[in-house]
């Protein structure tokens, strides 16, 4: 039962410092293939790394709302040249947050759409964060069209109204551990609603731990002291979302797995990873 975690944030220091024994229990799960999104420029590097080294992970790099105020003139250029130098790469996280109590909006459009434009410009696929701001980014990606190569809204928290429109413009969906929550009544009815050939699961590792036998999140989301969220985690993603689709886990897996790779691996045509998730070189330390 391959697994594809199509939004993770690898290069975390929560995850970095164990990584080994986070590539352990990937493996284990089953889980063979990560989107390992960059937040902004100060860990670009890092991803590319972490890319370079495991053939397994698709790297993307992009500069996510909260961190569009430490953006350093030039930034456009350096990341077309990063993309440019990793021809497997994505761009993002990137998007739009209105949920930030502290925020500019007119940046947040800016940065945001000309991320989208280097997306359009060098052919790559989009991972994009959402909230609280459905109007506006399905406004700036009607503007886009159909010119984006592809791209998936992470941790899909939108209403059933916006799957249609948005899936009429190439959108994918991708669930993450909210969708385990009992109480997240809206997520569980876009899980239902999206179509099956536009399906992906995430864990967003280190963040947004599912429900799981031995740990039940606060209800409101704030944990003192939270275990990180890690990818092995997304068997729990992956049975909830089958439960809530009524259909068999390893079925629903398998149409995840090719719809992620259909995403984010059509235009570089990489292979099959052949050595596992995160492989031996990195867990000692190659």
């Amino acid at each position: 039962m391959p697994l594809f975690d199509a939004h993770c944030h690898l290069q975390d220091p929560k995850l970095m410092e164990q990584l080994p024994g986070v590539a352990e229990r990937a493996r284990s799960a089953g889980v063979g293939g990560f989107a390992c999104c960059a937040t902004e420029e100060a860990d670009w590097p890092a991803v590319a790394r972490l890319a370079a080294e495991q053939p397994e992970i698709v790297p993307a790099f992009g500069i996510h709302p909260w961190y569009m105020g430490a953006c350093a003139p030039g930034w456009q250029d350096r990341l077309r040249e990063r993309l440019a130098a990793v021809p497997s790469a994505g761009v993002g996280e990137i998007g739009l947050d209105h949920a930030i109590r502290e925020r500019n909006d007119e940046l947040q459009m800016r940065v945001f759409f000309e991320q989208l434009n280097v997306a359009v410009e060098l052919e790559r696929p989009v991972s994009l964060h959402c909230r609280q701001a459905w109007g506006a980014m399905l406004d700036t990606l009607t503007r886009i069209g159909r010119s984006l190569p592809g791209f998936v809204v992470h941790s899909y928290s939108g209403a059933v109204d916006h799957v249609e429109p948005l899936a009429g413009l190439g959108a994918r969906f991708s669930f993450s551990g909210t969708i385990t929550r009992s109480r997240n009544h809206r997520g569980h009815a876009a899980a239902r609603a999206v179509p099956l050939d536009r399906l992906l699961i995430e864990t967003d590792s280190p963040d947004l731990m599912p429900v799981r036998g031995d740990r039940v999140p606060p209800a409101d989301g704030r944990d003192p002291d939270p275990e990180p969220n890690e990818p092995a985690n997304l068997v729990y993603v992956c049975r909830r979302v089958a439960e809530l689709r009524g259909m068999p886990v390893d079925e629903l897996a398998d149409i995840t797995w090719r719809n992620a790779r259909r995403l984010f691996l059509k235009e570089a045509g990489r292979p099959e990873a052949s050595g596992g998730p995160i492989s031996a070189r990195r867990e000692a330390g190659a």
